[in-house]
C-alpha cells in the first residue's frame, strides 16, 4: 500500500491537474531566467566596447538581480489580485521591452543600467509561474509539480552557454534582438494553453505582510537565503567575467566553464530538500556554510584553472543544495503564512545576489584581483554558520526537531498566521 501511495507517474499527474499549464509554467520560468542573466552572459562583449571599469561591470551584471528582488513582491501582489495567468502574460509582455531596448536603443552604460533594471521583471517570474502550476495539484503531487516547474532555473545555463557564442557572430545587440523570439513564442504558448486553477486562495492584505515582518525569525531566514540564493545567482551572473579575466579564456570558453558551474547549482537544489528531510535542515545548512566559506578561501588563493573550476563547481553545488535546505526549514516556521514569508525571503535572496557581483567588481578595481571579494564572502558564509548554530536551540524548542528535522510542534502564531491558509504555490522560491 505504501508503495502504491508513493508511486507517482506521469499518467497520474496528467489526471490530477492541468498538464498544459504545468508545461507553460516551466517554459515561462525557463525563458525568464535565461533573460534575467543575459547581461552577465554578454558582459565580456559589452565591457571592451564601452570601456567599462571593473566596478562598473560588476554593477552592470548585478542590477538585473536587484530589479528581480524589487519586482518580485509586485508580481506576487498582482498574482493575488488578478491571477497567476494574467500576471504571467503581463510579465512576459513586459520582458519584451528591455530586450528591444537592448537591441535597438542601449548604446552606453547608463542606458544599459536601465535595461538591466527592467530585466528584473524576468527574475520576478517565479512569483507567478510557481503558483500557476501548484494551484492545480493536490498536496501529494506538490514535490513533483514544483520540481518540474522549478527546473526552469536551468535557463541561466542557456544564457551563459549560448550568449557569448552568439555575441561573437551577431554582436551583443543582436543577441538581445534574438532573445525576443523565444520570449514571444513562450508568450503565445502561454496565452493559448495556460489556465488559472479554479481553486484560488484569498488575496493577502498589506497588514498580513506587516505582521510577518515583525517576526524576528523571518529576518534570520532572509539573511540565510541571501547567502545561499544570493551567492548562487550573484555568481551565476558574474562567472563569465571571472573565467575570462582570471584565466584569460576566450569569451566562448569562459561561457562554457560558467555553464558547467551554473548547472551544478541548478540541478542539485532538489537534493537539498531531500537531504534536509533526512538529516535535518540545520545540520545540513550549517555544514554547507562552512564548506562554502572554505571553498571561497581556496578561490581567494588564485588557484589554477583546473583547481579554480573544481572549487567554483563545488561552491555552486553547495549553494544550490543550500537553497533547498532553507526552504525545508522556512515552511515549518511559517506554515500558515508561507505565501507571504517565502515572497519576502525570496526578495532578500535577490538583494544578496546584487551585493556579490558588485563586491567582486569593486574589489577587482581596488586591488586588481577577485581575492578580496571571495575572502569577504567566505567570512559572511562562516558568520552565517555561527548564527545558525546560535539560533538552532531556540528553533528546536519552538518548531523543529533535533538538527532541523520536521517535528510535530505547531509553529508560533502570528497575526497573519491566525487568518491565512497556506498557499502551496508560493512555498518554493527559485
Amino acid at each position: 500500500m505504501a508503495h502504491e501511495v508513493n508511486q507517482v507517474n506521469l499518467r497520474d499527474l496528467r489526471q490530477a491537474g492541468h498538464w498544459p499549464t504545468l508545461v507553460c509554467a516551466f517554459l515561462y520560468f525557463d525563458v525568464s531566467f535565461m533573460v534575467w542573466v543575459l547581461l552577465g552572459a554578454l558582459a565580456n562583449s559589452i565591457v571592451p566596447e564601452l570601456g567599462l571599469s571593473a566596478s562598473e561591470r560588476g554593477l552592470l551584471v548585478a542590477v538585473p538581480v536587484l530589479g528581480g528582488a524589487l519586482l518580485r513582491p509586485v508580481l506576487g501582489f498582482l498574482t493575488d489580485r488578478i491571477g497567476a495567468r494574467r500576471t504571467g502574460l503581463f510579465g512576459l509582455t513586459l520582458t519584451l521591452a528591455p530586450l528591444a531596448m537592448g537591441w535597438l536603443w542601449a548604446g552606453d552604460y547608463s542606458q544599459l543600467l536601465v535595461v538591466g533594471a527592467l530585466l528584473g521583471v524576468a527574475g520576478a517570474s517565479f512569483a507567478a509561474a510557481l503558483p500557476l502550476a501548484s494551484r492545480w495539484y493536490p498536496p501529494q503531487y506538490q514535490g513533483l509539480v514544483m520540481g518540474i516547474a522549478g527546473a526552469g532555473n536551468s535557463g541561466t545555463a542557456l544564457a551563459t552557454f549560448f550568449g557569448p557564442r552568439l555575441a561573437e557572430s551577431i554582436g551583443w545587440h543582436g543577441v538581445f534582438g534574438l532573445a525576443i523570439a523565444p520570449v514571444a513564442i513562450v508568450l503565445a504558448i502561454f496565452a493559448l494553453f495556460a489556465k488559472d486553477s479554479p481553486r484560488q486562495p484569498a488575496a493577502q492584505r498589506w497588514k498580513d505582510y506587516l505582521a510577518v515582518l515583525r517576526e524576528r525569525d523571518l529576518w534570520w531566514f532572509c539573511f540565510f537565503y541571501s547567502v545561499t540564493f544570493g551567492g548562487f545567482v550573484g555568481l551565476a551572473s558574474f562567472l563569465n567575467i571571472f573565467f575570462h579575466d582570471q584565466y584569460g579564456l576566450s569569451k566562448a570558453a569562459a561561457g562554457g566553464f560558467a555553464t558547467l558551474c551554473v548547472v551544478a547549482g541548478s540541478l542539485l537544489r532538489p537534493l537539498g530538500g531531500h537531504l534536509s528531510d533526512r538529516f535535518g535542515g540545520i545540520r545540513l545548512l550549517t555544514a554547507l556554510y562552512l564548506l562554502v566559506g572554505t571553498l571561497m578561501l581556496g578561490l581567494a588563493a588564485s588557484p589554477t584553472l583546473a583547481a579554480g573550476t573544481a572549487l567554483m563547481w563545488f561552491t555552486m553545488a553547495s549553494l544550490g543544495i543550500g537553497n533547498g535546505a532553507v526552504f525545508q526549514l522556512a515552511p515549518q516556521r511559517f506554515s500558515k503564512e508561507i505565501g507571504i514569508a517565502t515572497g519576502l525571503i525570496g526578495a532578500a535572496g535577490g538583494v544578496g545576489g546584487f551585493f556579490l557581483p558588485t563586491l567582486l567588481g569593486g574589489m577587482q578595481q581596488f586591488s586588481g584581483a577577485f581575492a578580496g571579494g571571495f575572502l569577504i564572502f567566505a567570512l559572511i558564509a562562516y558568520g552565517a554558520s555561527v548564527c545558525l548554530v546560535c539560533i538552532a536551540p531556540a528553533w528546536e524548542r519552538a518548531f523543529l526537531g533535533q538538527g532541523g528535522l520536521a517535528a510535530n510542534v505547531a509553529p508560533p502564531a502570528t497575526e497573519a498566521g491566525l487568518e491565512l491558509a497556506p498557499d502551496l504555490g508560493a512555498s518554493q522560491v527559485s
